[in-house]
C-alpha cells in the first residue's frame, strides 16, 4: 500500500506543480504536459499492476523484463517528477516572505527532470543497443610464430533476460560475431540474471556463433542463482546443473576450476576457466591450483575468469598465466566511452573495469558486456564484443 500511496501522491503534487507554472503563461502548453503526464502515470501504474499481481515463476524471462522495465519507469518517471516536485515546493517556502514563490527554481527543476527523461530513455532504446566491436591487438614477445594474428573474440555477461522480445537482435550480435572470423571464442560468464528459466531458447540463438578452434566459457556468479529471491540450496544446486547444460547446448566447452588444451597448428593453448560465486564484495573464487593442475607444458596460457579484481588477487605475479579475459562490471552501464577518454564509476569498485591492462609481461582485457542488469539503460556505455589480435614481438 505504501507504494500505491507515495506514487498517487507524486502524481497530485505534479499536476499542483504543473499547474502553479505553466496554467497562467500558456494553457496549450500546461494542458499538453497533463497529457503527456497522464500518458506516462497509465503506462507506469499498468507496469506497476503487472508486477505486482505476476503469478509465474521469479525468474521466468517476461518477469524478469517486467521488474526492468518498473525499474527503468520509476528512475525515468518518478526521479524526475520528485526533483520537479522538491524544486518547486522549495520554491515557493523560499519566497513566501515576498508572496510569490521563486519560479528559476521550478524552472531549474523542471530542465533538470526533462535532460533525465531524454537521458534515460535515449539509453534504454538507444544506448543498450549500440553494439560497439572494440579491436585490440595484444603484442608478446617470442609468441609462437604459428598464433601470430591468430584472432580471438571475447563477449560477457549477456543477462539473456535483458534480450526478452529481441531474440533477433542477440541473433544479429552472432551474426556480427561470425563475421569477425574468430578463431577462439570466449564468453565470461553471467549468462542470466537469477535462476535457469531466463535462459529461455536462447541457447538455440547462441549456438549460431562460431569459432575455427572452438568456443569456451565459464559462469558467473549469477550464473549460480545467488540472488533468486526464492531459491533453496537444493534448487540452486539444480540450477548450476541446468545452466552448465544450456551452455553447453549454446556451443560452449564449458571450464569450471578445468583446463584444456587447443591446438592450432604446430602451437598449443592451454585455456583455464576459473568459476566465480557470491556477490560483491563477498565474490567467492575458483581453485586455481585445481583448474591449473594436470596442464602440460604449452606455448600461451589463457584465463578465463568471470571478475576481473581476481588478476591482482590471484593471477598477476603468482601464475605464469600470459593473458586473462574478464567480464563482471559493465562499466557500471554509466560513465564516458570514448576512443581516448574513459570513465565510470565502476573503477571505484573495480580498478580494470574495462580495457586492456599489463603489469609486466602479464595482460588483462576486462569485456562491458552485452545485456543490461537491473534497469535497462546504457547511459554513454555501449555493449561489447570484443576482437583481440595477437601478435608477435
Amino acid at each position: 500500500m505504501l507504494i500505491f500511496l507515495f506514487l498517487i501522491i507524486t502524481e497530485v503534487l505534479t499536476i499542483k506543480t504543473l499547474k502553479d507554472s505553466l496554467y497562467r503563461k500558456s494553457r496549450g502548453f500546461y494542458f499538453t504536459a497533463v497529457i503527456i503526464h497522464i500518458l506516462l502515470s497509465l503506462w507506469l501504474w499498468i507496469i506497476v499492476i503487472k508486477a505486482l499481481t505476476y503469478k509465474g515463476f521469479f525468474d521466468n524471462p517476461d518477469h524478469i523484463a517486467l521488474l526492468m522495465n518498473l525499474a527503468g519507469l520509476v528512475c525515468a518517471v518518478v526521479v524526475p517528477r520528485i526533483i520537479l516536485i522538491v524544486f518547486h515546493f522549495t520554491g515557493k517556502l523560499a519566497g513566501i516572505k515576498r508572496g510569490r514563490h521563486l519560479p528559476w527554481l521550478t524552472n531549474t527543476g523542471m530542465a533538470f527532470g526533462f535532460l533525465i527523461i531524454i537521458i534515460l530513455a535515449s539509453s534504454a532504446f538507444y544506448g543498450r543497443f549500440n553494439f560497439r566491436t572494440e579491436k585490440t591487438e595484444i603484442r608478446i614477445k617470442g609468441l609462437n610464430r604459428d598464433l601470430d594474428g591468430l584472432k580471438i573474440v571475447q563477449i560477457s555477461d549477456l543477462h539473456l533476460a535483458s534480450f526478452h522480445g529481441h531474440g533477433d537482435l542477440l541473433g544479429n550480435v552472432m551474426d556480427r560475431v561470425n563475421a569477425l572470423n574468430p578463431d577462439l571464442l570466449f564468453n565470461t560468464g553471467d549468462f542470466i540474471t537469477y535462476g535457469w528459466r531466463e535462459f529461455d531458447a536462447n541457447d538455440t540463438i547462441l549456438s549460431g556463433a562460431k569459432s575455427r578452434y572452438g568456443n569456451f566459457a565459464v559462469m558467473g556468479n549469477h550464473d549460480f542463482g545467488t540472488y533468486h529471491p526464492y531459491f533453496t540450496e537444493a534448487d540452486r544446486n539444480d540450477n548450476v546443473q541446468i545452466v552448465s547444460n544450456l551452455i553447453r547446448s549454446s556451443g560452449y566447452h564449458l571450464l569450471m576450476d578445468t583446463s584444456a588444451v587447443v591446438k592450432i597448428r604446430g602451437a598449443r593453448i592451454g585455456l583455464v576457466g576459473i568459476i566465480t560465486k557470491g556477490s560483491h564484495p563477498n565474490i567467492i573464487h575458483g581453485d586455481m591450483g585445481k583448474a591449473m593442475s594436470g596442464l602440460d607444458s604449452v606455448d600461451l596460457k589463457i584465463l578465463l575468469s568471470h571478475d576481473p579484481n581476481q588478476w591482482e588477487k590471484a593471477v598477476v605475479s603468482k601464475t605464469d598465466m600470459d593473458i586473462t579475459f574478464s567480464g563482471h562490471t559493465h562499466g557500471m552501464q554509466m560513465g564516458i566511452c570514448t576512443k581516448k577518454f574513459r570513465w565510470s564509476p565502476a573503477e571505484y569498485f573495480y580498478p580494470h573495469w574495462n580495457g586492456l591492462y599489463s603489469e609486466g609481461k602479464q595482460v588483462q582485457y576486462v569485456n562491458r558486456g552485452l545485456g543490461d542488469l537491473a534497469i535497462p539503460f546504457r547511459i554513454w556505455m555501449p555493449p561489447e564484443i570484443t576482437l583481440i589480435t595477437l601478435k608477435r614481438e
